[in-house]
């Protein structure tokens, strides 16, 4: 049982770029700062350097917006442009108004804009650009912890996180959107409560839960604290990546 957790943000790290390494930065961050990732440590990595590194990046003015895109840019008051760009990676929009697009993302997820970003997105030629999702989360979050563990020569977990809002309160809360080495989910039916009671429905967000205690440290704005690690937490279930957690479109009562 969990009685005590620890995050420290790996500080010091530089503007990730296309093509960068990042489990080498993660390493030389951690290294040079006296730190040595442990077993069981949890590396939560925000999805903006993921996304910097692997280039998933788009120069707007190569976009030509479609007609779709110029009618549902005219209704949310957004460039078409950009609009193109999220239509590309959804496959639905949820709900729409100004200045609000919600999408069903090609990877199940749904959210604003599709996750298509361009905060924190320098653009040194004077080109607009876009930010989209990995390609794979799942992937690149196991890439990631199978580097780290054979630098350090321990086992661990990686953690991929973004902002989400939610339908029902407002503010941003950070969420997992890949996930490797701990369980996603942790499925508690048919164990019993406090007093006996078998449990019924309970499922636990795991991964969602280690991303949200993540935000803290690494915040939406200006931190530049995009790596944290969480030590100290432990599981016993097997390992689910994020994929999972994704609701079926049987069980899917508000869309």
């Amino acid at each position: 049982m969990t009685t005590r957790l620890e995050l420290f943000a790996v500080t010091g790290l530089p503007m990730v770029r296309a093509g960068d390494d990042l489990p080498a930065l993660i390493a030389a961050g951690l290294d040079g700062a006296g730190h040595r990732l442990q077993d069981r440590d949890v590396v939560v990595l925000a999805q903006k350097i993921v996304s910097k590194a692997e280039g998933r990046t788009v120069d707007l003015a190569t976009v030509t917006p479609s007609e779709q895109a110029v009618a549902l840019a005219r209704e949310v008051g957004k460039d078409p442009r950009i609009v193109e760009v999220v239509l590309s990676e959804s496959v639905k929009v949820v709900r729409s108004r100004p200045n609000l697009m919600i999408m069903h993302h090609r990877l199940g997820f749904v959210m604003a804009n599709a996750g298509v970003d361009q905060s924190n997105v320098a653009a040194a030629d004077g080109h607009q650009r876009a930010l989209l999702l990995p390609l794979d989360p799942d992937l690149s979050a196991e890439v990631i912890r199978v580097r780290l563990a054979n630098h350090y020569g321990v086992d661990i977990a990686v953690v991929i996180s973004d902002s989400f809002g939610r339908p029902w309160r407002r503010g941003t809360v950070g969420v997992a959107i890949g996930a490797a080495g701990l369980p996603a989910l942790i499925d508690l039916r048919g164990q019993p409560d406090l007093f006996g009671r078998t449990l019924e429905v309970s499922i636990i967000g795991f991964a969602d839960e280690i991303a949200a205690a993540a935000s803290l440290l690494q915040g939406q704005a200006a931190e530049a604290q995009p790596v944290v690690v969480l030590r100290g937490l432990t599981w016993q279930a097997p390992h689910l990546p994020v994929a999972e957690t994704i609701r079926p479109p049987q069980e899917d009562l508000f869309q």
